[in-house]
């Protein structure tokens, strides 16, 4: 799977930034599943694309959410992301060595299911 960016329309009256997250594609039993470990975020269908269309979905629905609550940079840190002064980089997600280390379902799915590994770029708003 080529790698893809999220579309998405988050900005904001200080702009936007487009992030670069691992995304993990795999099947669990008949489903396909799209899993971003830097976010704790999936989505799952019938096919790969469908599973894409939901990720997408998802990702979209939490950045609403998060920027409208003004939650997403709190929400980022407590996924263990960086958040930077820099305008050019606002947020950095964690290594891939510590979602793996500290976040569960990354661990599962790592040990227990062949994937593919690509990246996705999913634009954030410059601190909401």
């Amino acid at each position: 799977m080529k790698s893809w960016d999220i579309e998405s329309k988050f900005s904001n009256e200080k702009g936007s930034y487009t992030v670069k997250l691992p995304v993990l594609s795999f099947k669990d039993d008949n489903a396909h599943i799209i899993y971003c470990p830097a976010l704790d975020l999936s989505g799952s269908g019938n096919t790969e694309s469908q599973a894409k269309e939901s990720f997408a979905l998802t990702v979209a629905e939490y950045l609403d959410y998060t920027t409208k609550k003004r939650t997403l940079f709190n929400d980022l840190r407590k996924l263990g992301w960086s958040i930077h002064k820099n305008r050019k980089k606002l947020a950095s997600p964690p290594p891939m060595s510590e979602l793996l280390e500290n976040n569960e379902e990354f661990s599962r799915i790592f040990d227990n299911y062949p994937y593919k590994k690509f990246d996705t770029g999913v634009r954030l708003p410059a601190y909401a």
